[in-house]
């Protein structure tokens, strides 16, 4: 896609944002068809996420979708390096939120997990498609 045509990523990055905030700070929530504020507020956050997710794959890749095809990278090899170092990071916290209880959501930890997994999955797959299961 050209520069002119990209998609809008700010209302997605707005409206993550200030889901998370939400999530995180102001705890801002009603009882939903579940009764239970908690888990409504655990959907805010989750959708604030996604939000933020949709937002960075706009920005980053300059067009609508949600998989980050791997003919869409740049250089795969050096992103996948530092998309596994942060991966790495993501577990450790999650890790440490996990002993650690600060004034988080209870599944903070858990959800950070998945991400991390998530990525290092991702940077795995890569890593493994540009190096020793490459057709060159």
């Amino acid at each position: 896609m050209e520069e002119g045509n990209a998609p809008s990523w700010h209302l997605f990055l707005l409206a993550g944002v200030l889901l998370l905030f939400n999530t995180i700070f102001f705890k801002i929530s009603v009882s939903g068809p579940w009764n239970s504020t908690s888990f409504t507020l655990g959907v805010q956050g989750l959708m604030g996420l996604m939000f933020t997710y949709i937002s960075w794959y706009r920005f980053s890749f300059k067009r609508k979708g949600l998989v980050p095809w791997l003919d869409l990278w740049n250089e795969p090899k050096s992103s996948a390096q530092k998309e596994l170092f942060i991966a790495i990071l993501f577990l450790i916290l999650a890790y440490l939120l996990g002993i650690n209880n600060l004034s988080l959501p209870v599944p903070t930890s858990l959800i950070l997990s998945l991400i991390g997994l998530l990525m290092l999955i991702q940077s795995v797959y890569v890593l493994l498609s540009v190096t020793i299961l490459s057709d060159d």
